[in-house]
């Protein structure tokens, strides 16, 4: 930093609040686009911060965005808070404890996601205008990521557009740069539909859709043999047809999640899939309609912001766990196996230790294994330059999408780390409101990785699905 008081100094000043408010929006009973509770806390914040609040973003109930600051480039903060379904335990208890009466739970952290981008947000504004430095810095705050693909719909509708570089995180076991891949994915309804009759007196009348629906199965358990080691293809059952066997099923609808390398390879992987149902409609003399609920893109990576985000995370250290913080991480570590713990390491090439918590910084160059899930940041990253860091906000070995992770959420190690990747993000957007060159280079590169266009994965006439249960 050029100035003698650090951005840093101004995100402890909020850390109180952002704390507070990652305390509230836990555990709330909301999925994809119905995190009205926690959206509204999120909008409240911003309000009370002084920020120039836009809600309903591309038609969304539950997004929005805060804006500081006048001239200059845009600095985007990305924030997420939804929660995932039947995933709730009692907080702070390192036993699988459900919540009574309440399914959903925080299991990937998406509380602290979004309070500690608020806390970065308000931090660079306040920075900036305790400097007179020109520049804008935005929350955006974005729901249903867990499936729903709202930055994909939010990237279609420009919200983007004039943003020079973007900046999020993710909590996981580690601080560091996060790995800039991840893989491409949409999700489609099948709807087949045919023709009930008795199934003991007349079993030659009926058509059964959920012959098909199964049939669709098998076909797609065959093609997994013949797809890219990389991709992935998921199926859940929304629709079995009902619940008498003795009637032939009219109708049954299946989900299916279908991930690849990137957009390209995903569409060839979706024209498989299609013709497998157009193939068991056929055989089973029914009819397939088909509705794509969400896609994302792959992540795209930028060398220049994640060598500034190192910068800024070698700066300031690992968190400042204590020794209360390693005792009860280890309560939680003693619940996981021997391979979650060296999971963990291999996924950050980091050599093991006894401690239970992250007490290093992931190096850039370290050999780390490749993430194989997905994120509708993806969209944003072909949009504009964007850069994400680790969090290190839960015991090594914790696994995300589990009470594990849910159980830390609120825990003191957790927001310690939450408060910890703030200041990274608040000082990668204050060194690169500083350095245009820095910016200048981020934009280069994505120009020359992306020659200047998004094809974004949704059909145009896909829509938000508010009011469905999704998950990733």
């Amino acid at each position: 930093m050029q100035n003698s008081e650090p951005v840093w100094r101004h995100v402890d000043e909020k850390a109180g609040p952002a704390i507070e408010l990652s305390d509230r929006v836990w555990g709330m009973p909301e999925l994809a686009y119905n995190e009205h509770r926690s959206a509204a806390e999120h909008t409240a914040y911003l309000q009370a911060e002084g920020f120039r609040v836009t809600e309903q973003l591309a038609g969304i109930p539950t997004a929005m965005m805060g804006e500081a600051g006048e001239e200059g480039p845009v600095i985007a903060i990305l924030g997420e808070f939804d929660a995932l379904p039947g995933l709730s335990n009692e907080a702070g208890v390192a036993q699988h404890t459900p919540v009574p009466g309440d399914g959903n739970g925080h299991a990937c952290g998406h509380n602290l996601l979004g309070a500690a981008s608020l806390l970065a947000a308000t931090a660079v504004k306040d920075y900036l205008a305790a400097n007179g430095i020109k520049g804008r810095v935005r929350y955006y705050g974005c729901p249903a990521e867990e499936g729903g693909a709202a930055k994909g719909f939010m990237a279609r509708a420009g919200l983007f557009d004039d943003v020079d570089i973007a900046i999020s995180w993710h909590p996981s076991a580690f601080a560091g740069v996060n790995e800039p891949i991840s893989l491409a994915n949409t999700r489609i309804d099948f709807t087949f539909h045919g023709r009930a009759s008795h199934a003991a007196a007349a079993p030659h009348l009926g058509r059964s859709a959920l012959d098909a629906v199964e049939l669709m199965s098998v076909g797609v358990n065959y093609l997994r043999e013949h797809i890219p080691s990389e991709s992935r293809i998921h199926y859940a059952y929304l629709d079995a047809g009902g619940v008498a066997p003795n009637v032939v099923q009219a109708k049954a609808k299946v989900r299916y999640l279908i991930r690849a390398a990137d957009v390209q390879s995903l569409n060839r992987l979706v024209t498989r899939v299609r013709k497998i149902a157009d193939g068991a409609a056929l055989m089973t003399e029914t009819r397939v309609e088909t509705q794509v609920i969400s896609a994302v893109s792959n992540l795209l990576g930028n060398t220049p912001l994640e060598r500034l985000m190192q910068d800024s995370l070698d700066r300031l250290g690992p968190p400042p766990f204590d020794a209360e913080d390693m005792k009860r991480a280890a309560e939680f570590q003693a619940t996981l196996s021997e391979e979650d713990i060296e999971s963990a390491y291999k996924k950050v090439g980091m050599p093991r230790t006894d401690s239970p918590l992250a007490d290093r910084i992931v190096p850039l160059d370290s050999p780390r294994a490749p993430m194989v899930g997905s994120t509708d940041v993806g969209d944003v990253s072909w949009k504009v330059p964007t850069v994400q860091a680790r969090g290190a906000t839960h015991a090594i070995g914790t696994a995300l999408h589990s009470w594990q992770a849910t159980a830390q959420g609120k825990l003191p190690h957790a927001h310690k780390g939450m408060v910890h990747v703030a200041k990274v993000m608040a000082g990668t957007a204050v060194d690169a409101l500083k350095r245009p060159e820095i910016i200048a280079a981020a934009k280069a590169e994505h120009h020359a990785k992306t020659g200047g266009v998004y094809h974004c994965p949704l059909p145009e006439d896909a829509t938000p699905p508010i009011g469905m249960s999704l998950t990733v």
